[in-house]
């Protein structure tokens, strides 16, 4: 992480607590921001006790970023604790929920799948834009190659959650650009150890993805992290409204 001073900054990383999301957590506290992680299902406080011990303050607390006034509660106090104001965000939390073809496919399902990837992104997104006031901000998205290619068997409605990702990045980019703030996403391929992969894609699938791949590996968190504390930082200040492909030659726009 040589090379780039975020210090004096202030994070917050929604799923922050394992994979990508933990990842980057720790990647922006290397390069000397403060941060906050949220967590549903895993319990954060790992990852807190690893940032501090970088040196940087760490927070982490539950959150269902599905629930709307729960995340205005939840950004509101993280907002405090880290001094009044959030400088950069994460948006991290999302999974494919489960896979099944539409034509198969519950009503609870289909509308679980946009709660978790698109709705908990405009939550925590509005709740932190009133804490993102100091003319500087960074907001981050997780998107996916999915969202360009329609993902794999029975992914078809997680793949329609990234292509809206990819879409609300390019049009928040614009809303926003006057208060300094960059919006980007990443968009990444077949990432190891991603527990969605781990409790729905095959051993044989998984395979198959990182043949495909021109890199012939899979993608690890760190070239997730990479990325971000990029985008994160003045190095990133004339990008915004992107995507940045991280998928080892898989997909090529």
């Amino acid at each position: 992480m040589k090379g780039i001073d975020l210090t004096g900054k202030t994070a917050l990383v929604t799923g922050g607590n394992i994979g990508i999301g933990r990842a980057a957590a720790l990647a922006l506290a290397e390069c000397g921001a403060d941060v906050a992680v949220t967590y549903f299902a895993h319990d954060g406080t790992d990852t807190q006790a690893t940032i501090e011990r970088l040196g940087r303050k760490g927070i982490a607390t539950k959150l269902d970023a599905t629930a709307s006034a729960e995340v205005n509660r939840t950004v509101a106090a993280l907002a405090e604790q880290l001094g009044g104001h959030i400088d950069i965000l994460f948006n991290n939390a999302g999974g494919l929920v489960g896979r099944a073809p539409l034509a198969e496919m519950s009503d609870d399902l289909f509308a679980r799948v946009f709660a978790v990837n698109v709705t908990s992104a405009f939550y925590v997104t509005r709740a932190t834009l009133a804490f993102m006031d100091r003319g500087w901000g960074r907001i981050i998205f997780n998107g996916s190659v999915a969202g360009h290619h329609g993902g794999g068997n029975g992914a078809a409605a997680y793949a329609a959650t990234k292509g809206a990702i990819h879409t609300l990045t390019r049009g928040l980019a614009k809303e926003v650009a006057s208060q300094g703030i960059t919006v980007n996403a990443v968009a990444p391929g077949f990432i190891v150890d991603t527990p969605f992969h781990a409790t729905f894609t095959a051993p044989d699938a998984q395979d198959a993805s990182i043949a495909q791949t021109a890199l012939k590996r899979a993608g690890e968190h760190s070239d997730l992290a990479g990325a971000i504390i990029y985008l994160a930082s003045d190095l990133a200040a004339y990008l915004t409204g992107e995507i940045i492909e991280i998928n080892g030659g898989s997909w090529f726009v």
